[in-house]
């Protein structure tokens, strides 16, 4: 009997081993699993889905990553390993950024660049595209921002009290919050005042709506209900323009501007506003609010919207920022010489530059740019800085509201614009890459 027992348990110890030992080892493998995929997913992002290259000029890529592959397209010439290559048409030519290598594309153009792991893993494929090599000249100056949209942006949509006192609402389900009205019954709608004037004169007749949703254009049909005043209502909030302070970050060769680094969205929906119109104008700082952790600061600017002050038209409302040309005068400025553009693979971690204005001027504050992130799904947060001028850190407190687009300058070049600012440290903050703005 004690026999008997004793083999029964000697049996279970065996039994509970196997598992924990199959535990151990699921767990082994698991964990070297995810440690490979790991280091895969860090060597894609420290390749970038889209390399620029400036025509007839060498560019070093020096990423580090054991990846190789096959560049195909002529006028191509690349170095590294003491050896040069010219790709040929209909050939191709093999790439290993396991070394720094040399680029040098010989006209305006764009490759592919299909990556993998060792020669053997499919890591990424790269998009190589050969740009200009332009100059642009760093700005730096507040600017104050007028834009109206394309129709009129519905940001709300509620109940109201009807004529007998209950509660009804005629656009629930029928329209969305972003929204934009285009059209009522055929008739462009340019204004939120057009918009209130058709629906008010409709005698409760039903309307037809052509929309912008997304990226279709649908019609709806709706019927205007009275309120308690005896007026027509649809129970909608809209808006139809958007205006802000922010900075200018550069001025081409041909007058045309890039601001912001970032889209103007609207402030309840965060949609970015389609742009009818806008207009640029002078603007003075007349106040900042200094940011503390949790709370960001703000530049305060005046703007008098006159056209003695306008300084130019914006043509494009992007998520990389606000386009379009300025007047002559502020495209002659000289306060700063052109500078070449500084590309991502540029770009390295240290010292480096910020211009803004905080009133009296624009002025070059000194920054640390503590990381690059190549591969980052948010285009406007590339570069991450730390502001270390203790001029602008006694005034501001860091980086604040209306500072969005002052150039980053580094090793005389201009690599990108301000973007955000941390809220708990407004000390740091984010830029966007020069490059993605002149993708727009």
């Amino acid at each position: 009997m004690n026999t008997h027992l004793a083999e029964g348990l000697k049996e279970a110890d065996h039994s509970r081993i196997w598992i924990y030992r199959k535990f151990l080892y699921v767990c082994l493998v698991f964990g070297v699993i995810s440690v490979m995929l790991s280091l895969y997913y860090f060597m894609w992002l420290s390749v970038p889905s889209t390399i620029m290259l400036k025509v007839g000029m060498d560019q070093e890529l020096n990423f580090k990553v054991p990846a190789s592959g096959e560049l195909y397209k002529e006028a191509v010439e690349v170095s590294g390993n003491a050896s040069t290559h010219k790709v040929k048409s209909g050939s191709s030519i093999h790439i290993d950024l396991g070394h720094a290598v040399t680029l040098k594309a010989n006209q305006i153009d764009q490759y592919k660049l299909q990556l993998r792991l060792f020669g053997l893993i499919p890591l990424k494929e790269v998009d190589v595209e050969v740009i200009q090599d332009i100059q642009l000249k760093p700005s730096g100056i507040p600017i104050g921002i007028y834009v109206k949209t394309q129709g009129v942006l519905v940001v709300g949509i509620g109940a109201f009290e009807g004529e007998d006192g209950q509660d009804v609402n005629p656009g629930k389900h029928i329209f969305q919050v972003g929204d934009y009205i285009l059209e009522i019954n055929d008739d462009e709608i340019g204004s939120k005042k057009e918009l209130i004037e058709k629906i008010r004169h409709s005698e409760g007749q039903e309307l037809v709506f052509k929309l912008q949703r997304g990226d279709m254009v649908i019609d709806v049909k709706a019927r205007p209900q009275l309120n308690q005043n005896g007026e027509y209502k649809m129970g909608i909030w809209v808006r139809d323009n958007a205006q802000g302070v922010g900075t200018m970050t550069y001025i081409d060769e041909n007058g045309c501007f890039g601001a912001l680094g970032h889209g103007i969205n609207d402030v309840d929906t965060s949609t970015l506003m389609a742009l009818k119109a806008g207009t640029l104008y002078h603007t003075e700082i007349i106040g900042i609010t200094r940011g503390a952790a949790g709370s960001p600061g703000e530049l305060t600017g005046y703007i008098e919207y006159d056209d003695r002050n306008i300084m130019g038209d914006i043509t494009d409302n992007t998520a990389r920022g606000i386009f379009g040309v300025c007047i002559p005068e502020i495209a002659e400025d000289d306060t700063y010489d052109y500078l070449p553009l500084g590309l991502k693979q540029e770009i390295k971690k240290g010292p480096a530059q910020i211009i803004c204005s905080l009133g009296d001027g624009t002025e070059v504050y000194d920054v640390e740019i503590t990381d690059i992130n190549l591969e980052n799904d948010n285009i406007n947060r590339g570069i991450v800085i730390k502001i270390t001028d203790p001029d602008l850190l006694t005034v501001t407190g860091g980086i604040v509201q209306g500072m969005s687009g002052s150039p980053i300058i580094q090793d005389d070049k201009i690599v990108g614009a301000v973007t955000h600012v941390l809220v708990q440290d407004p000390t740091r903050g984010y830029g966007i890459f020069i490059e993605e703005m002149l993708v727009h």
